[in-house]
């Protein structure tokens, strides 16, 4: 089965008032655990690369661990970039073999935005490649993107139909509440559903996406704590919120963090309780294996969407 892009994925997803999972990949072991998870829970899939995660692995290796995943499931994934800020990154991910492109004009102004967007919709058009835009900033830290919690904005449901309308995008990124990383000493995220509800209503059956939106697993924070980590009381978005927010208007739900925790909680466990370890394969191996049972928990009781490929 050949890489998809997300207009099909989107569109059952909207009827079937679930959402697709978009998990955030850096190397093999983490695309093994996506992949292996979404297989045994037969569920559509969404491999995201951040610019940060493209510079670190290199685009052609991520490519093609995505294309051998897609020989060990034979299920239907889309190869999606993650907040590009440029042009000429979402032209390369495009020429480049992904099947979906985010462009992140959000810390624009909203004609600034919409020109950069219309730019890049305009050229994946013809290469049959998606188009995801944002309106809105979230708060938190991603690789190079570092939004204040001054500088962020819920997103204006009185701007949404005409950004659509004019950039043509496939998707709309919106800022109801989420954050970007692990919350940390803020209590847990609450979501503003009457924002949500709103854009609903001016965009009906439209696929609107979520992103920052892990749950922070309390296991894996308390395991990283115990071996030397410093995240404290860190928290994310509670399960139900996610969950209401897919039977909604929500497609696409973005979960990178709670990936990482799990690995590096498992990693700096193997290598506590054995430091004598120098074998990879001994310490990836358990990362590896939280990474597939995190995704199997999300798709089944968040995302809702096993048994959908």
């Amino acid at each position: 089965m050949p890489l998809v892009n997300t207009r099909e994925m989107f569109k059952k997803a909207y009827a079937g008032g679930y959402a697709i999972g978009a998990f955030n990949v850096n190397n093999m072991e983490i695309i093994q655990g996506i992949t292996e998870a979404a297989k045994e829970e037969n569920a559509p899939l969404i491999i995201q690369v951040s610019a940060g995660a493209r510079k670190y692995a290199n685009h052609t290796y991520l490519v093609k661990l995505v294309e051998a995943a897609l020989i060990e499931i034979n299920l239907p994934i889309a190869l999606h970039l993650d907040h590009g800020d440029s042009f000429e990154l979402c032209k390369s991910c495009i020429d480049g073999g992904f099947t979906s492109v985010m462009i992140d004009g959000s810390h624009l102004s909203f004609e600034e935005n919409i020109a950069l967007t219309r730019r890049v919709v305009e050229y994946a058009k013809d290469k049959n490649v998606t188009v995801e835009g944002e309106l809105g900033r979230l708060a938190g830290i991603e690789d190079d993107i570092k939004v204040t919690d001054e500088d962020a904005t819920y997103t204006h449901p009185d701007e949404v139909e005409e950004f659509v309308e004019r950039t043509g995008v496939d998707s709309l990124a919106i800022a109801i509440g989420t954050s970007h990383g692990a919350y940390k000493f803020k209590g847990e995220a609450k979501l503003r559903f009457d924002i949500l509800e709103e854009i609903g209503k001016r965009l009906p059956n439209y696929p609107i996406v979520l992103h920052g939106a892990s749950s922070v697993i309390p296991a894996y924070v308390e395991k990283i704590n115990q071996y030397g980590g410093t995240l404290g009381n860190a928290k994310g978005v509670p399960e139900e919120m996610l969950r209401k927010a897919a039977q909604m208007s929500v497609c696409k739900i973005n979960i990178d963090s709670d990936l990482r925790l799990a690995m590096t909680a498992e990693i700096r466990e193997a290598l506590a309780k054995d430091t004598s370890n120098f074998d990879p394969r001994k310490y990836l191996s358990p990362a590896r294996a939280a990474i597939k049972e995190v995704v199997k928990h999300k798709l089944v009781h968040v995302l809702v969407c096993n048994g959908k490929a």
